[in-house]
């Protein structure tokens, strides 16, 4: 008997999405416990910035991308594999959605390495790295969504991605012009401290764009289902 999980493709995007949730929930919920945080809409950096939780979110977030890149490259074949036949996108756009999706995994990687509170600059330009180059990444893909139908996703799984992805970036832009107004760096926020409600606007858009990605790779689930990759190794005879 085969689950559900276990058909094709399937455990990458179920991995991701559980891996990457529980990133963030569980040093979410250990920075809280040590007091590191306040409990309304830190920062996601926040609640990785202090030992414990940094260890937990520098190894989680860091396995995350991985497994984010594995998902994207899986999703890159399939379509190479589709458009053989179809030829409903251009190759460019496939390459190139894909290359979006690893210099945002990458930009996940410097954020889990370099805390917010250690090597600042080096963490800001990786979060911006990460959130700009993944709301290209799934806006390029609904875009490709529709172009495949009815080949891939149903027309509903299409739409839900194009609003999943409508609202990160709209999301994401208060988030960065939010972030860029405070001055400062600090991981408890009094409500009346002066940059408090842009700070709050900006951490409220920070997570609503990093859940929009986790329920963007959540439509993967279905469509993963449907295909396996094999890798096929070759002997080459040197003499």
């Amino acid at each position: 008997m085969m689950f559900w999980f276990m058909e094709g493709m399937c455990f990458l995007p179920v991995s991701l999405v559980i891996w990457s949730s529980s990133s963030f929930i569980v040093s979410y919920i250990t920075a809280l416990l040590e007091r590191h945080v306040d409990p309304v809409f830190p920062y996601i950096s926040d609640t990785g910035t202090e030992p414990p939780e940094s260890e937990i979110f520098g190894i989680m977030i860091t396995l995350a991308s991985f497994l984010g890149v594995a998902t994207m490259y899986t999703r890159y074949k399939f379509l190479e594999t589709l458009n053989e036949t179809t030829h409903a996108i251009s190759t460019k756009l496939n390459k190139s959605t894909l290359l979006c999706g690893i210099i945002g995994c990458l930009g996940m990687c410097v954020v889990a390495t370099f805390q917010e509170t250690v090597v600042t600059l080096v963490h800001d330009i990786g979060a911006f790295i990460a959130f700009i180059s993944g709301v290209i990444y799934i806006f390029l893909q609904s875009v490709i969504s529709y172009k495949m139908h009815p080949l891939g996703s149903t027309q509903i799984v299409c739409h839900i991605r194009m609003v999943i992805s409508v609202i990160s970036i709209i999301a994401v832009v208060p988030m960065i012009v939010c972030a860029l107004l405070v001055p400062k760096t600090q991981l408890h926020w009094d409500p009346d401290e002066k940059d408090y409600l842009v700070h709050l606007v900006s951490a409220v858009c920070e997570w609503t764009v990093a859940f929009g990605f986790v329920c963007y790779f959540l439509t993967y689930i279905k469509e993963f289902q449907k295909f396996t990759l094999k890798a096929k190794a070759e002997f080459i005879d040197c003499n």
